[in-house]
């Protein structure tokens, strides 16, 4: 005998209106769909929040992810000005050292010509880091290479140190021969034509040119490179107007091709003292003053003298 589940809709006065009639396997079938649509919107909405909550993870790893991206780079520009510095530190070195050969050679000292053996016994000067590498490359190398410079760097500075120490003893003696030695540019200007041999622009032959000219306007002053006494201020052949100062100790400078002398044979100047104005008298090509620098009668270059 089959069992039925009746469904009585009653009326607002309580009065039967329908009746209507539900096999109990229906009513089952019902249940069961309910339960499992029931089950489904649950485990849906357990799904739905772990996929939400997996996209506000990911977001936040992509945010520390920048972030440590971001650190990286900035420690990569940290690097790469460091291993500047390095090399601008190298390049002050060498130019220190250089200074000082020029002091030897003015003090009549033992000086050294090699500057790569500042940075290692009997090697070489160590090449500039890479500073250009990108960002996005790693830096270990770079590291490792910055490490080994610091070491030669600082080898480098220890024996400067010694040297310049050395130096300072040296001149302790030498004080008057230094204020008499030509060190200063005797003009502002550009080397036109340098020391050495060149292919004369009036003869056309090779010749040795004996010393430096340095061009500029006309009237540019001419200053004293040293103290010393003026020998010659007059003009003199193919050199035009011309000066000469001796200094001592075997050193004197010739100044030629000058449109002024300021000042008279056998007076004294000191060191910067304007001298003469620069011209183009005697044979020249152009306003400029030729430089020369002769020790014990032998022209020299005056490159080796300038300090400014």
């Amino acid at each position: 005998m089959r069992r039925h589940y009746t469904l009585l809709i009653i009326d607002d006065k309580g009065s039967p209106v329908r009746e209507t009639r539900f096999s109990k396997r229906l009513v089952w079938m019902l249940t069961v769909i309910l339960v499992i649509c029931l089950s489904a919107l649950g485990v849906g909405a357990y799904e739905y929040t772990r996929l939400y909550q997996s996209v506000a993870d990911k977001a936040d790893l992509q945010a520390d992810l920048k972030q440590y991206q971001a650190g990286i780079e900035e420690q990569r520009k940290q690097i790469q000005a460091f291993a500047q510095s390095i090399n601008e530190l190298k390049s002050n070195l060498l130019a220190l050292n250089g200074f000082e050969s020029k002091i030897r050679i003015m003090a009549n000292l033992e000086h050294k010509d090699d500057q790569a053996a500042l940075f290692s016994i009997g090697g070489s000067m160590p090449e500039d880091l890479d500073i250009d590498i990108a960002l996005n490359e790693n830096h270990d190398r770079l590291v490792r290479q910055m490490h080994d410079q610091i070491s030669q760097v600082n080898h480098a500075a220890a024996v400067q140190h010694k040297s310049i120490e050395a130096l300072l003893d040296s001149l302790k003696d030498k004080r008057n021969l230094l204020v008499s030695t030509p060190s200063l540019r005797p003009a502002v200007g550009w080397v036109s034509s340098e020391f050495g041999y060149r292919v004369s622009p009036f003869t056309g032959r090779r010749e040795l040119h004996r010393g430096v000219d340095i061009a500029n306007r006309q009237g540019t002053p001419i200053i004293a490179p040293a103290d010393g006494l003026i020998t010659y201020a007059n003009a003199k052949g193919l050199m035009g107007n011309m000066v000469t100062i001796e200094h001592g100790f075997g050193m004197l400078t010739n100044y030629g091709h000058l449109s002024k002398i300021m000042k008279k044979n056998g007076e004294r100047v000191k060191r910067g003292e304007i001298i003469a104005l620069m011209g183009s008298t005697g044979r020249s090509t152009g306003p400029h003053v030729h430089y020369e620098v002769r020790l014990n009668g032998v022209p020299v270059n005056p490159e080796n003298y300038i300090l400014d």
